[in-house]
């Protein structure tokens, strides 16, 4: 049971999925993080969506770039059903790691840590694309972050994938009500219901201007005023640059703004960077550079890949793989 494998030590937020605690765990002192989630019964006991839901999680957490999940138990609380996942613990979030030594400009990171966070940050990123699954919520807060031996390179790993769902070719049509606005790519900005893992890219990208500005790149208060933002800074699209752009249901007829010159916006950054930079950023979903492309840009040729990717740590244990089949079990033994 929960209660008797680890004790709990705060609660430290509400998540996507409920109530989410710091933990420890009693057999190894190993600290975790417990995210505890109500569930709507079905007749036939664990809900089918939960299940593939964990059995995804369980599948990328075989990427140390995405924040692993360690256990799965389905108790009874207050007579009421709730599943706790048991995932790994991070000591903080990019976020909080970016403001330690003071907000703004004024406090640079180092190039290095940036240029080790982006590759990490899309090797997860690719790992998701690779299994058919976007984020949609991808943004500082649910990128946690562990120090390890070498500073210049800090764990980075995706938290948070409640959002994330999978996708299939043709890829289908979603609600465009999913990612943080200041994340949020533009192509969902204007309506448009069907979209691809390009969004995602779209938020990385936004990640990557943060992590080299130390600010916000398009802080806007509703969905009008980020795409002011947007077309401000990197031009007013047409038909040219985005074929399709004003037959989206949101379109309207918008200032006309030229792109800027990111070079001098981001002067700290080397032309590669910012080269990767303009990839991302690209207006046209099917233009827009893919994680697995992004990591093979010449941007991180000078990147130690070989150290990033030795902090690859052990594979995924085979209790919570144990603790999926014994729910599948048992709705399968109830279904029957």
């Amino acid at each position: 049971m929960v209660q008797d494998n680890y004790i709990k030590l705060e609660k430290i937020g509400e998540g996507t999925y409920g109530k989410v605690y710091k933990a420890k765990d009693r057999t190894t002192n190993r600290l975790v993080a417990l995210k505890k989630t109500r569930l709507e019964m079905e007749e036939e006991g664990v809900p089918s969506t939960a299940l593939r839901e964990i059995s995804l999680l369980l599948m990328l957490s075989k990427s140390n770039h995405i924040v692993r999940l360690l256990d799965v138990e389905h108790i009874e609380e207050n007579n009421k059903p709730c599943l706790y996942l048991v995932f790994e613990y991070c000591s903080t979030d990019l976020k909080k790691y970016m403001d330690r030594l003071g907000k703004g400009p004024s406090f640079p990171l180092s190039l290095v840590v940036i240029k080790s966070m982006m590759y990490q940050l899309l090797k997860g990123v690719a790992h998701m694309h690779r299994h058919g699954v976007m984020h949609r919520d991808l943004k500082p807060q649910n990128l946690l972050v562990e120090e390890g031996p070498h500073p210049d390179h800090p764990l980075l790993k995706v938290a948070d994938l409640g959002l994330g769902r999978a996708f299939s070719i043709p890829i289908k049509c979603y609600t465009h009500e999913i990612v943080t606005l200041w994340y949020r790519a533009p192509e969902v900005l204007l309506g448009i219901s069907c979209y691809a893992p390009a969004v995602d890219m779209w938020s990385v990208a936004c990640i990557f201007a943060e992590l080299v500005r130390k600010q916000a790149i398009f802080p806007g208060d509703s969905e009008l005023q980020q795409l002011l933002h947007i077309f401000k800074l990197l031009g007013t699209p047409s038909e040219a640059t985005w074929p399709g752009v004003g037959k989206l249901r949101d379109w309207h007829e918008f200032p006309q703004w030229k792109m800027q010159d990111l070079d001098l916006l981001f002067p700290r950054l080397e032309p590669a960077g910012v080269d990767l930079m303009k990839a991302m950023f690209e207006y046209d979903p099917v233009k827009r550079i893919t994680a697995k492309d992004a990591l093979l840009h010449p941007y991180f040729d000078d990147l130690d890949k070989a150290l990033v990717d030795s902090m690859e740590d052990e594979e995924v244990g085979e209790q919570l793989a144990a603790s999926i089949a014994a729910l599948a079990a048992q709705r399968a033994g109830e279904t029957a």
